[in-house]
């Protein structure tokens, strides 16, 4: 609003201060009659900072976003979003990056922000036990499938160039080890055996990018014979025009994905949270190649369910695997990254 003229000197002061009064009168007017409406947009709008492990960007930016922002809870709010390898945007989370929703790749990256005191402890008593959507570890190959992979133990007994991101900066990478370790145990081999066949997996990985995003990226180059990875970044790739397929083996495990909002987030997170679970969200994910976690929007025919389907809850949960495997001091997958050279920093 603009300022009041001054007055003049030959104005008497009791007509400065009327006119003063007057003008402030004026002002208070105008916010009392327009001021209302914008007061209850900020306080249920504003701007969300989303922070999130590297696959799902484009379906936040291009349509979770979008959708949301569609709606009367979301008219009003703006996005700020950051992604990445899981493990470190949860660590830049924990380091003081803001964050009103974060969603990771995995459990453990999560009960790192709740230790912190940054996430609720409750954050798995939500709905769909606080899980985004979900997916299966699957091979993604080449057009026409050259060298006939089927299953996992086909990686263990073929002589291929195997792309797994890095475990100790993705999660996807860690749901790629548990299906392997997984799979051996469901066919009876001992624990150890089933270790020894991880070790196998790693010994003939020829590349290990830091995200889930970058090792596809290096196998749409050219790089390797098959990516292990989500199944919805195979069906990405395919829709993007790549000349992949994808296998589904018949024992793999269930990746679920933890989301949640931050404590000092504000309300409009939790409605922002609520959409991705509604209806509306899921059906987003499916588009997408994502696998609802809502059950009744799971279509049989685009997301079959393998004949050995497992989770990590059978080894522990993330808390406990994340220790006995991937503790970057004493965890068995560190051990044998180091003896074969490759980073266990995160």
């Amino acid at each position: 609003m603009r300022n009041a003229p001054k007055a003049t000197r030959q104005r008497s002061f009791s007509i400065s201060l009327l006119a003063a009064l007057l003008t402030l009168a004026a002002a208070i007017a105008v916010a009392g009659c327009g001021g209302s409406d914008d007061s209850s947009a900020s306080s249920d709008g504003g701007a969300l900072d989303i922070v999130g492990y590297s696959t799902p960007e484009a379906v936040y930016e291009e349509a979770l976003e979008p959708g949301f922002q569609a709606t009367s809870d979301g008219a009003d709010v703006s996005f700020s979003n950051s992604f990445g390898a899981s493990g470190d945007q949860s660590r830049a989370v924990e380091a003081g990056q803001p964050a009103s929703v974060v969603h990771f790749a995995q459990g453990g990256d999560m009960i790192r922000l709740v230790e912190s005191g940054q996430v609720a402890p409750d954050w798995d008593k939500q709905q769909y036990n606080g899980i985004a959507q979900d997916s299966v570890m699957v091979m993604t190959v080449r057009s026409g499938n050259p060298e006939g992979l089927e299953s996992i133990d086909d990686l263990l007994t073929k002589d291929v160039d195997i792309i797994t991101p890095n475990p100790f900066s993705s999660g996807a990478a860690r749901w790629n080890i548990m299906a392997i370790y997984g799979s051996q145990l469901h066919e009876g081999k001992s624990p150890q055996e089933a270790l020894n066949a991880v070790k196998t997996v790693l010994e003939k990985t020829v590349v290990q990018p830091g995200s889930a995003r970058d090792a596809l990226a290096a196998f749409t180059q050219g790089e390797g014979d098959v990516l292990l990875g989500y199944e919805n970044e195979a069906i990405k790739a395919q829709t993007e025009g790549e000349e992949v397929d994808y296998v589904i083996p018949p024992s793999t495990i269930l990746i679920e994905t933890p989301i949640a909002v931050t404590k000092d987030a504000p309300e409009s997170a939790q409605k922002f949270l609520d959409f991705i679970w509604s209806d509306a969200g899921q059906e987003i994910w499916a588009e997408n190649g994502y696998r609802p976690v809502n059950p009744d929007l799971v279509d049989e025919k685009q997301f079959p369910t393998p004949a050995d389907l497992f989770t990590i809850d059978e080894f522990g949960g993330w808390e406990k695997v994340n220790d006995e495997f991937f503790d970057d001091e004493t965890g068995s997958v560190a051990e044998i990254e180091k003896e074969l050279g490759v980073s266990t920093s995160g």
